[in-house]
Parts: C-alpha cells; sequence; structure tokens
C-alpha cells in the first residue's frame, strides 16, 4: 500500500462537493486524514474564493490507475474540462505526493505537485503530515510552511467544512 496525500478544491458550491468528494474517497479507500479547510482567492484568475483541503490515504492503486480514479470522481460532479485551465470548477483533485515518487505522467499526472508551491496546498499538506519530507528537497512539510511567507497568500479556516470526524 502507497501513502498519498492530495489536494482538494472548489470554488462552485465548494461545501457540497468538498463533502461528497470526502465521502466517495471513504467509500473508495476507507480511513483518511482530513486537514482543515482554508479559503482563498483564485490563483491565476479572477473568481470567486476557493476552499482548499488535503487527504492523506492508502491505496493499492498505481499513481496512474489512482490519478484517473480521481479524474472520473471530478467528472462525476460536473468538472468540465472543455474550460480554460484555470477557471471556476466544482472539483479539483490532485495527488501531491505518492510516498516518495518523483514521476510525470499522462493526464497532467506530475508527482509531487508544483503547486506545492501555493499555501493553498503547502498548508494543508503540513497540517496532516508535518514530517513528511519533499522527496526532492528533503525539506519537511512543517518547514516548508514555517519558511513560506503566508502573508503573500491570505487564507482564512473554513469552519463549515469540518470533516475531519468520520
Amino acid at each position: 500500500m502507497a501513502r498519498v496525500y492530495l489536494s482538494l478544491g472548489s470554488n462552485m458550491e465548494p461545501q457540497h462537493y468538498l463533502r461528497a468528494a470526502v465521502n466517495e474517497l471513504r467509500q473508495r479507500f476507507g480511513s483518511l486524514t482530513v486537514s482543515p479547510a482554508y479559503r482563498n482567492k483564485a490563483v491565476g484568475f479572477n473568481g470567486p474564493e476557493f476552499v482548499n483541503l488535503a487527504v492523506a490515504l492508502d491505496t493499492d492503486l498505481s499513481p496512474t490507475d489512482l490519478n484517473e480514479w480521481l479524474h472520473a470522481l471530478e467528472d462525476r460532479h460536473g468538472r468540465r474540462r472543455d474550460v480554460p485551465r484555470y477557471a471556476d470548477r466544482t472539483l479539483d483533485l490532485d495527488i501531491v505526493f505518492y510516498d516518495d515518487l518523483v514521476i510525470e505522467g499522462p493526464g497532467h499526472l506530475q508527482i509531487p505537485r508544483n503547486e506545492l508551491q501555493f499555501a493553498f496546498v503547502l498548508r494543508p499538506i503540513a497540517d496532516i503530515a508535518p514530517d513528511f519530507r519533499h522527496p526532492v528537497s528533503g525539506q519537511r512539510m512543517a518547514d516548508l510552511w514555517e519558511a513560506f511567507p503566508a502573508e503573500r497568500e491570505p487564507m482564512s479556516v473554513d469552519s463549515l467544512m469540518d470533516m475531519t470526524v468520520g
């Protein structure tokens, strides 16, 4: 089994879509560790604020198969792929880490994800995996977050998204 860390985000009815995604992840993978959810401005375009969180899970799926499964989950919940890459979305699910692998593959598969440079990906991962080490730099997630210029990308906790129980 591989330990995987996912980034989940939505800026269209985020409470509905993120809850649905977490529920489907639990049904498929069992026990999850779910970070607090954070509200932040859209990155790369003007749009409603996003709510983002991270999930840790164990899987027997390969990175490619997991990525395809996550794309199917997005599609089931109305994710549009006929719009610009930076646009409003019901769900955005990305594999940030898959054990200590470093790979690029089909379907925008990139592990670790470059989006780790943004607070909305890094902070939730650091919340649930502070001692996990980046497979390239060797730095702990807690240390990366501590060094991050948080004032550059303000976020607030979205208390309506408490999904850490269950």
